[in-house]
């Protein structure tokens, strides 16, 4: 561990610069899966454990595409429009029921979707690691210190372009302020003549789009594999605990974040522990929120 830290702070600093950007490229798609859920959470308040399973599975789309030469842009067309289908069917099937149910009973019902889609995904892919090579030149920096991937560039690239979408979405088409007046007041929503009904499937099965479009990126510059999408839950609950609900700026800024903790992570200590960076801050949040509104109830006492 002393000797990683010589070797980025004292020996070769200019590694921070590979470390930072390999941050910034994972934490572009953590941002996208987050994001799915805070929508989720916020309009719905379903705690959806299979967050990251929703991710796994558009890579797994994307992988099967990529094989029958399916060009990258049509991919992400269809995964998107593929996993709103599936989301929507989701919702109608199980989500509707457990909307004004107890939080738990929408964390079981969502384990359990977690734990069917796993299963199916390793009955149809199989256990093994897979990624998508695109085959495209990589550039290097400063005597081949630092390593650019392509498809890294392009991932983040088509990330910002799916948040800019996303939120031009939100903010200027009717479904979108629609869904946000229904995250504000169901109730008022409903006297205003909007199907809220609707608007939940239409909610699940965006989010359920976003993260779909989040696993082509995820299988282009990393790995998948069928078990891997509680990793991505597990950093989703802790981005969107840290940014807060209805806070896309502080969503974005959460995920880069723990996409550079999780990346200095694993060069001191090692990547074994890389997934144990968001879980150690989700903890510390939870724990200095508890600690402040204990604060906040003495004072008004």
């Amino acid at each position: 561990m002393l000797d990683n830290l010589q070797l980025l702070f004292v020996w070769a600093p200019i590694i921070n610069v590979q470390v930072i950007l390999e941050g910034i490229f994972v934490g572009a798609v953590f941002a996208l899966s987050a994001y799915g859920l805070a929508l989720v959470w916020g309009v719905m308040n379903i705690k959806n454990l299979a967050q990251g399973d929703f991710v796994i599975m558009g890579g797994y789309m994307a992988l099967a595409l990529t094989q029958a030469n399916v060009p990258l842009a049509l991919i992400l067309l269809i995964v998107i429009g593929a996993m709103f289908v599936y989301g929507w069917m989701v919702y109608i099937v199980m989500i509707r029921r457990i909307i004004d149910q107890d939080m738990f009973v929408s964390l079981l019902a969502t384990f359990g979707l977690s734990l069917l889609m796993q299963q199916v995904m390793n009955l149809i892919f199989g256990p093994e690691v897979q990624t998508i090579d695109l085959h495209m030149p990589n550039w290097d920096y400063f005597d081949n210190m630092v390593t650019v991937p392509s498809s890294k560039v392009i991932s983040l690239v088509l990330a910002g372009a799916i948040a800019f979408a996303v939120v031009l979405f939100m903010k200027k088409s009717r479904t979108g302020q629609a869904i946000r007046a229904t995250a504000q007041d169901p109730r008022a929503a409903r006297v205003l003549g909007i199907d809220t009904d609707r608007i939940y499937a239409i909610t699940f099965a965006f989010n359920a789009a976003i993260c779909g479009a989040a696993g082509v990126l995820v299988s282009i510059i990393w790995v998948i594999q069928p078990f891997y999408g509680i990793t991505y839950s597990v950093r989703s609950f802790a981005i969107v605990t840290a940014a807060g609900l209805g806070n896309l700026p502080g969503v974005i800024g959460a995920a880069f974040g723990i996409g550079l903790v999780e990346k200095y992570t694993g060069v001191i200590i090692g990547t074994a522990y890389e997934v144990a960076a968001p879980v150690s801050i989700l903890v510390m949040v939870l724990i200095w929120r508890q600690i402040s509104m204990r604060r906040s109830r003495q004072v008004l006492r």
